[in-house]
């Protein structure tokens, strides 16, 4: 079991869809900080990938300083490393990029997306309190 969600779409990387997956739990606080990640062999596993492919992600997490190699311990949650404004931002681009393309599909303007986008900022805020 993955302590995150990732579903594998044909026709994209299962290297890039599982390194967006993850950095996705851990900026967004769903992996904390200390908190265990699977093992290449476990992810491998899990995600029926390459075991080249998974210690790629492994690899490339713990470039990115989002992941730490602990000896005796394991692969962790690095520490002390708030996620940057431009992390936060690429995790969004898809799917702005998609709600734009829709809108503008739709032949809305970018007054009315922005309401659009208020409304349900909205709705979602006071529905969490």
């Amino acid at each position: 079991m993955l302590p995150f969600r990732v579903s594998l779409d044909p026709g994209e990387s299962p290297f890039r869809q599982t390194v967006f997956a993850a950095t996705r739990a851990i900026v967004s606080g769903e992996l904390g900080e200390g908190d265990a990640f699977p093992s290449v062999r476990d992810l491998s596993q899990a995600l029926r990938i390459n075991p080249n492919t998974a210690h790629k992600v492994v690899a490339e997490l713990i470039r990115q300083g989002l992941l730490e190699a602990r000896p005796g311990i394991g692969t962790v949650v690095a520490a002390g490393r708030p996620p940057t404004p431009e992390e936060r931002d690429a995790l969004l681009a898809n799917q702005v990029e998609a709600l734009v393309v829709e809108a503008r599909r739709l032949r809305l303007t970018r007054d009315q997306l922005h309401e659009a986008v208020d409304t349900h900022w909205n709705d979602l805020s006071r529905s969490v309190r």
